[in-house]
């Protein structure tokens, strides 16, 4: 179906006045962008479209002008969703007002983020103020852990405005556990009825949500949404235009959301905490007897669970576990096979956990009752100190619930299973193996459109990977659209000749190290990646000290300390290179002077003991593919694409890359890995 000329129309002019009002030249990707974003959402059912837009392409714009013209004329919500926090608040600070500002668009917009990123300032108010402080003690986690923040200083900033409650915009950083204790959810919160609902980061925030015509969310945001079946955070699905940039996360976030873990001897001490808890409420409010009736049922209850579980624990202790470092061993269950007998016990456990948990659910409802003042315990208002930890404690039970099913109820079936040992617990792990089928039911069958877009969802220039790992549907349009830049003009691909093979990680740390010198007097500034802390902290150690001067390594510091650090090196005119593992390989932002070259140590190949991608290498042989060719190779040339991609930020920029990995020249597979770069001018040694 042909897109409405009045909305062609205005789609046209709204470009061609951004253009000229920034005094760009069109660029030929981009309109082929909003052309393929236009189609798509005016056309048929599925609406879905995936577009790689390499570097340089103007993404941003390139879904947002034609998706938000089509959305208000048809009364749909766009909604852009990223995977990270740092792109996400790019697009709602500067590239969305930058359209409004250039263009004759006109439309509403705002952030959301997932409540547990933002200060429950009655919970931090209640921890300065040391109110509940001792039935507060209760509900901490089993370390004991206080946490490490400063909570006065949180409690000031926020009460003088200059702090606004987000755990993204606290400068100084603070610790998961600290923040656990002054954040909560939906189940912990009371709404308009908390005292301190008028100042709510969170509330404040949503406000005119509803009425937006632009929602900035991230994957995570939008995955719990479609999770709890759509329309409860966000628009419901079928009256929502999805957006979902760095589509290539869209497969592996989806998988960690929907998996479980559950530590075996924390939840039998949980199991006394909640006990416990609930019992001491009973004297707070002067025994009411329905409160003291669930108090006593969950103490009788807590014997039998825990013994289930110690049967559990003795059970899994006695697989096959294999050492991962000093104080870590892991046992994979092969196909995602639970032994029977671990089955039997994980199910016996779910049976007697589940009325524990509904208990803990029944408490929560009781203190609404008592806030809402449908029930009368006194004192009344200390229900609304309780029902937060309450609400911990049951989204705890939820979690081990989920765990205990999926290990009681499926033996086998697309899912990857392991156990993490360490000195003080076990934790059992359950993951999904295909989120494509996950995604197909929440996401692609509910929505009105989706697009997904990256820089880099092809390898070897097919979409194959992606569309099967996000269970895309068949009938999905695929476009790929190269950078504009002129790779092989301003960046060169080195292929030093290397003895050693990275297999022998001895002999392939050693060379690095030995070439390092050479190979960072080429250029007076770059990035060094590593697969694995091992081998960084390997070649660290090897180098000369007058070579580690110039060198900032990513354990030495905060990520942003480190790259602040960088550029004023650079800025002063000195040597400056920064050198880190996977997350310095994508969203690391390094133009011009600030990174002239990156070294690789290796091809990315996924680690060979990961208990997802063997659990998936097995499912694909068993069915009779070949788990190289179908999922390593195509993952390890997309990571390899991501962080070639730190090199080039801009058409004038320029540098080279130097690819420390003998495979690249000699293995079969090396032209697909190059086939899969930008056409860099390539050196071979």
């Amino acid at each position: 179906m042909a897109v409405p000329e009045k909305l062609k129309t205005d789609i046209q002019q709204a470009y061609t006045s951004w253009l000229g009002s920034r005094q760009f030249k069109p660029r030929r990707g981009q309109r082929e962008m909003i052309a393929a974003v236009a189609r798509t959402i005016a056309g048929e059912e599925p609406r879905a479209l995936v577009v790689e837009a390499g570097t340089g392409t103007g993404k941003t714009v390139g879904y947002t002008l034609p998706a938000s013209v089509i959305a208000s004329s048809l009364g749909k919500t766009l909604v852009i969703a990223t995977a990270t926090v740092a792109l996400q608040e790019q697009v709602a600070y500067r590239d969305l007002p930058d359209l409004l500002r250039h263009s004759s668009l006109d439309f509403s917009m705002q952030l959301a983020k997932g409540r547990g990123r933002y200060v429950c300032v009655k919970r931090l108010d209640d921890q300065v103020s040391g109110t509940v402080s001792a039935g507060l003690a209760l509900f901490e986690e089993e370390s004991g852990a206080a946490g490490g923040a400063d909570f006065d200083a949180l409690l000031a900033a926020f009460a003088d405005g200059s702090w606004d409650g987000e755990i993204d915009t606290w400068d100084a950083g603070i610790d998961s556990d600290s923040w656990r204790q002054i954040t909560t959810d939906h189940r912990g919160c009371t709404n308009s009825r908390c005292t301190f609902f008028a100042q709510c980061p969170f509330f404040n925030a949503r406000r005119g949500l509803e009425s937006s015509d632009v929602v900035i969310a991230n994957h995570d945001l939008v995955l719990s949404d479609l999770s709890l079946g759509g329309g409860v955070v966000l628009p419901p699905p079928e009256d929502v235009i999805y957006v979902f940039d760095e589509a290539h996360h869209l497969a592996d976030k989806t998988q960690r959301h929907f998996s479980a873990r559950m530590r075996v001897a924390s939840t039998a001490n949980w199991l006394d905490t909640a006990a416990a808890a609930i019992g001491t409420l009973t004297q707070r409010f002067e025994r009411p007897q329905e409160l003291v009736t669930i108090a006593q049922r969950l103490s009788d209850d807590v014997s039998s669970i825990g013994s289930t579980l110690e049967t559990l624990r003795g059970q899994v202790n006695e697989l096959t576990f294999e050492a991962r470092d000093d104080d870590n061993e892991m046992a994979r269950l092969p196909m995602g096979e639970v032994p029977s007998e671990i089955a039997r016990t994980a199910l016996e456990a779910h049976t007697l956990m589940t009325p524990f948990v509904r208990a803990l659910d029944s408490v929560q409802d009781m203190l609404r009752e008592v806030i809402d003042g449908q029930r009368s315990w006194q004192p009344a208002h200390e229900a609304e100190d309780y029902l937060a930890p309450v609400a911990q404690l049951a989204n705890r039970g939820e979690s081990a619930l989920t765990l205990l099913q999926n290990y009681g109820s499926h033996s086998t079936g697309h899912y990857a299973r392991w156990v993490n040992r360490t000195s003080m617990d076990l934790e059992m792990i359950s993951a999904p193996l295909l989120p494509g089928t996950l995604l197909d039911s929440v996401l692609w069958k509910q929505a009105y459109a989706v697009i997904a877009t990256s820089a880099t969802l092809t390898a070897g220039g097919r979409f194959d990977r992606f569309l099967k790992a996000t269970g895309a549907p068949e009938d999905t349009v695929s476009l790929r659209i190269p950078s504009p830049f002129h790779y092989s003009e301003i960046a060169v691909l080195s292929l030093p000749a290397m003895q050693s093979d990275p297999r022998d990680a001895d002999a392939h740390t050693r060379e690095i190290a030995d070439m390092l010198p050479n190979l960072l007097n080429l250029e007076r500034s770059g990035l060094i990646l590593f697969t694995s802390w091992r081998q960084l902290r390997a070649v660290r150690d090897l180098l000369p000290a007058t070579c580690r001067g110039n060198l900032s390594f990513q354990d030495e510091g905060s990520k942003q300390a480190l790259i602040e650090g960088h550029r004023a090196s650079v800025k002063a005119g000195k040597r400056s290179y920064l050198a880190g593992v996977a997350s310095f390989s994508e969203g690391l932002d390094l133009p011009d002077d600030e990174c002239r070259h990156v070294i690789i140590a290796k091809v990315p190949f996924s680690v060979p003991d990961d208990p997802l991608d063997k659990a998936a290498a097995e499912w694909i042989e068993a069915e009779g593919g070949n788990a190289f060719m179908e999922m390593s190779l195509p993952d390890a040339a997309l990571r390899l694409v991501q962080a070639c991609g730190r090199l080039i930020r801009h058409e004038n920029d320029h540098g080279r890359i130097t690819l420390l990995d003998k495979r690249v020249s000699t293995a079969r597979y090396g032209q697909f890995l190059i086939d899969s770069l930008p056409p860099f001018r390539l050196e071979v040694g």
